[in-house]
């Protein structure tokens, strides 16, 4: 690419953390593990209360396969602590509050001291070095700012990395647009379908994508595809690295893609335990088995979390960029946002995955669900390309129908529908709209 970055080195002199062994980084988790249990549970009522009622003490902790003995939490858990239930240090110790919006009920709130400040900034500088951001670069940071974790979390990383950082928050196409042009950024911190919003609205106005100053997009928020890299890459002559966190883990930073591999993110596992379990019979599962992601954090004060349920379905690796870090496959959807249809399970991200290998059909979809007749039914409003004809969308309706049916199992309709007609992410995109109770 013309506009590839001169490589980093897989090594970042302020984290010597990244050169341990596996061994080494194993030692430090049942050390820093066996802390974090016993603060909970002395600081936290709620641990307290599960643990006895399941028959667990953190003294029962002696090595990491016995982590599995203790009970999991869940989002619940910190919507029944509201406000504060679940802090481990008094309010005064608590440098800053985030929450999440609580739209499907009551919020999640979690806490930072200033240590864990720090150490988020530091974790989110190693994702972003990792990806190929550099000390000195211009970053444009169109992550929303407030009590989402994305924004604030990931302007500390860049600026803790040495950057420049413009604090743009999310929305306002036109006005980003405007600064990149302008303020010629290096980089761009946001979810990958905002910045596909971005480059479409870049083409509307008559500017190619592929001239402005970016080299480097570090994407996260929501779930995407290998295919929907590539489109991005492709569109704005980039290297797009996924990053990965959650707001009740600590926010974005808790895992990073390499740019010298692109095979999924390392978890910096010198201060989080990954595991993956079976999402039904909660089993833990061996590294390379497809489950549902959980994750202790070793070293958070305000909010020791343990045993934290993502919903993220996922798998561990080995490492490579990182070989003492194991790397999480991409994100292939949540366990929630599952679609049962006519006993047949599945994810956004297959559609996503099978659309973009069909020729004149767009990023741009939605998934309709309603129940006609009493039986649930599928249908997939895709956008068509601008060189895409009539005739040929209706073609590639077909084939794509064709290809979930072959790929998934699911018949579904397919609707192909003019540029520019579906909505578009201003930050993380609404894929799956359940009308069967309208």
């Amino acid at each position: 690419m013309t506009h590839a970055p001169a490589s980093p080195t897989p090594t970042s002199p302020m984290d010597p953390e990244l050169t341990m062994s596996r061994d080494q980084i194993e030692a430090l988790q049942l050390e820093r593990l066996r802390s974090t249990i016993a603060r909970a549970y002395a600081k936290v009522p709620l641990y307290r209360e599960k643990y006895d009622a399941a028959g667990v003490h953190p003294d029962d902790l002696q090595e990491l396969s016995d982590l599995a003995k203790f009970p999991f939490t869940d989002k619940e858990d910190l919507r029944r602590s509201y406000p504060f239930g679940m802090f481990a240090v008094p309010q005064q110790e608590v440098a800053r509050i985030h929450a999440s919006s609580g739209t499907t009920g009551r919020a999640t709130v979690v806490g930072y001291t200033r240590q864990d400040l720090d150490d988020w900034a530091k974790l989110g500088a190693r994702c972003l070095h990792a990806s190929g951001v550099q000390p000195g670069w211009k970053v444009h940071n169109a992550y929303g700012y407030g009590l989402f974790t994305g924004g604030l979390g990931a302007h500390d990383a860049a600026e803790r990395l040495g950057t420049t950082v413009i604090p743009m928050s999310g929305g306002q196409t036109d006005k980003q647009i405007t600064l990149i042009r302008d303020f010629e950024p290096d980089a761009i911190l946001c979810t990958p379908t905002y910045l596909l919003t971005i480059g479409d609205a870049m083409r509307r106005q008559g500017i190619d994508p592929r001239t402005t100053s970016l080299k480097v997009g570090v994407l996260g928020a929501e779930p995407w595809t290998e295919e929907m890299r590539a489109e991005l890459e492709e569109m704005f002559d980039i290297d797009a690295c996924d990053i990965y966190g959650l707001s009740e883990v600590m926010g974005p930073g808790v895992a990073g893609e390499s740019i010298l591999t692109k095979d999924g993110n390392h978890v910096w596992e010198d201060h989080f335990r990954p595991e993956i379990i079976d999402p039904f019979d909660e089993n833990v599962l061996a590294d390379g088995e497809p489950g549902e992601l959980v994750f202790t954090a070793l070293t958070k004060q305000a909010l020791p979390i343990i045993r934290y349920r993502t919903h993220d379905l996922s798998t561990l690796h080995p490492g490579s960029a990182y070989p003492g870090h194991r790397r999480m496959g991409r994100i292939s959807g949540r366990s929630d946002d599952m679609i049962i249809l006519r006993g047949v399970n599945l994810f956004p991200s297959q559609i996503e995955e099978i659309a973009l290998t069909v020729a004149g059909l767009s990023p741009h979809f939605q998934l309709e669900l309603t129940r006609p007749d009493r039986m649930d039914q599928l249908a997939v409003r895709i956008e068509r390309r601008e060189e895409c004809s009539g005739e040929r969308a209706r073609e590639a309706a077909a084939e794509l129908g064709a290809r979930i049916k072959k790929g998934i199992g699911s018949s579904c309709r397919v609707e192909v529908v003019d540029p520019g007609v579906l909505p578009r992410s201003v930050g993380k995109l609404k894929r799956i709209h359940d009308l069967r109770g309208l």
